[in-house]
């Protein structure tokens, strides 16, 4: 268990461009050569469905060394109706304080604030051996399915957490990643020119 040595707080405009270059550092050559979160972020604040008072920061020690946000979007429904939920991320930590409790506690902190706020249940893509760890399952077993993924796919990837207990009993449907997410990778390159250069590696276990 961690000290609580950190303060968690809304994200301030001119904290945008040190948020941006700790995503960077946090997602460089993870899941891809270089990476796309940071504009991403960038992209998503002037978003309609972003949520402004879910867009944390912590900080330690004067400095930022993590960051969550959420999206608005929808299942749409077997029925036909648009169910409300919450999208999540980019979430991180800055990677020389990773697998220190920050990140779960900046997560707990996120998703309390968010059921506060009366959101009913939030899906996102991530890796079920640390988000379960705070209440995360597969959204399969919710009956929601991710879009344009073949049935026989691996759709392990795809949790959710149902905020108000029960928001998802009698729904099955398909979840829309929101459109906000996709990125072109022409603009990515043309943003990352502002920050220091870095070399992009293709590395084991990258997944694009």
């Amino acid at each position: 268990m961690i000290q609580k040595d950190y303060t968690i707080r809304l994200e301030e405009r001119e904290d945008y461009r040190e948020v941006e270059n700790l995503i960077r550092e946090s997602f460089w050559n993870v899941y891809r050569p270089g990476c796309s979160e940071h504009y991403v972020i960038h992209v998503l604040r002037d978003d309609p469905a972003f949520v402004r008072e879910l867009d944390f920061v912590m900080e330690k020690s004067g400095r930022l060394i993590g960051q969550n946000m959420f999206m608005k979007t929808i299942i749409e429904s077997d029925d036909g109706r648009e169910i409300p939920v919450l999208t999540m991320g980019p979430i991180c930590i800055t990677p020389e304080l990773k697998r220190n409790g920050y990140g779960k506690a900046l997560l707990d902190y996120s998703l309390e604030k968010a059921s506060e706020a009366g959101f009913g249940a939030v899906l996102f893509e991530g890796n079920i051996d640390f988000y379960g760890k705070s209440g995360f399952d597969y959204a399969g077993k919710f009956g929601i399915r991710y879009h344009d993924l073949p049935e026989d796919a691996d759709a392990s990837f795809f949790l959710c957490k149902e905020l108000i207990p029960g928001y998802l009993d009698g729904v099955t449907g398909v979840y829309q990643t929101p459109q906000g997410y996709y990125v072109d990778d022409h603009d990515v390159d043309e943003f990352d020119k502002a920050f220091p250069p870095k070399e992009k590696l293709k590395l084991p276990g990258q997944i694009f």
